[in-house]
C-alpha cells in the first residue's frame, strides 16, 4: 500500500470516527429525550360540539406532536388553531406522557340563516361564526330584521333590546329542556316558538319564566302530537279555562 493510499484510509478513519461522535453525542440524547416524553395518554376535556377523536386529530397531526413536550410548547406558543366554534384551546402537561387538552367553546345564543349560510351569535348579539351546516341546539332566530352581517360584529337589528329577549328564551330552552327549533318575532314583537311540531304562541312579555315552566309541564303531556298551542293570555296567578288553547295542526 503506497504513501497515498494510506493517507487516504487515516482521513477515511478520521471522518468515521468523527461522524460516529456526532452520532453518539446527538443521537443518545436525542432517543432519550424521545424515549422521555414520548406521548401516551391524551385526555380532552370541555368540548360538545366535537368528538374527542376530531380534536385530538385537529392538534396532533405529525410525528413530532407524538412528543409531550414537543407538543406542550406548539400549543402553548407556536399554534394558531383554527376549528370552527372554538374560542380557544390549552394544554396541560400531566407527566412526561401524558397530557390533558382543554377546549373553550365559542358561546353561541342563537343563529339566522343569510345568503344559505347560518350566522351564529353570542348573547350580545356579535356574530361569532359562519357555517353551512345548522347546529341542533342552537335555535334559528326570524324575524330580525338587518341588511348585512359582518362574523366578529355586532348583528345590526331593529331593535337592540331584541338580544335580551333572545337570551332570556335560550337560557330557559336549556334550564327546561324544551329543544326549541325556532324563536320567531312578529311586527309587535311578540314571540312564537316551534318545539318540534308543536308551534306555541307566547305573545310579548317582560320575562317568559313563568310560561315557559308550565310549556315545559304541556309538552310532556302532548307529546308525539301536532298542535298549535295559543298561550298569550297565560297568567300563572289567574288561571282559567281560557288561558291556553290548543288546537290541532293542519
Amino acid at each position: 500500500m503506497n504513501k497515498k493510499q494510506k493517507k487516504s484510509k487515516s482521513i477515511l478513519m478520521i471522518l468515521f470516527l468523527k461522524t460516529l461522535g456526532a452520532i453518539l453525542v446527538v443521537g443518545i440524547p436525542l432517543l432519550i429525550f424521545v424515549s422521555t416524553f414520548h406521548l401516551e395518554n391524551v385526555t380532552i376535556k370541555g368540548v360538545t360540539r366535537y368528538t374527542p377523536e376530531e380534536i385530538q386529530g385537529k392538534i396532533i397531526q405529525t410525528k413530532f406532536d407524538s412528543n409531550a413536550l414537543i407538543l406542550y410548547f406548539k400549543v402553548k406558543y407556536f399554534s394558531d388553531i383554527n376549528i370552527p366554534f372554538i374560542e380557544d384551546i390549552d394544554l396541560e402537561l400531566v407527566d412526561n406522557h401524558s397530557v390533558n387538552i382543554i377546549v373553550y367553546e365559542k358561546k353561541v345564543t342563537g343563529c339566522v340563516e343569510f345568503l344559505g349560510e347560518y350566522l351564529y351569535f353570542d348573547k350580545d348579539g356579535i356574530v361569532v361564526e359562519s357555517a353551512a351546516k345548522r347546529l341542533d341546539d342552537i335555535p334559528r332566530i326570524k324575524g330580525l330584521q338587518f341588511d348585512k352581517i359582518i362574523v366578529h360584529e355586532k348583528l345590526e337589528v331593529q331593535k337592540e333590546e331584541l338580544f335580551d329577549v333572545i337570551l332570556n328564551l335560550t337560557q330557559l330552552n336549556e334550564k327546561y329542556e324544551l329543544n326549541i327549533d325556532t324563536i320567531s318575532f312578529n311586527s309587535k314583537y311578540e314571540v312564537t316558538l316551534d318545539c318540534g311540531d308543536i308551534k306555541v304562541y307566547l305573545g310579548k312579555r317582560n320575562t317568559y319564566d313563568e310560561i315557559l315552566a308550565e310549556l315545559k309541564n304541556i309538552l310532556v303531556e302532548v307529546s308525539g302530537r301536532k298542535l298549535t298551542l295559543d298561550m298569550r293570555k297565560y297568567d300563572k296567578n289567574k288561571k282559567n279555562t281560557n288561558s291556553i288553547i290548543a288546537k290541532p295542526s293542519r
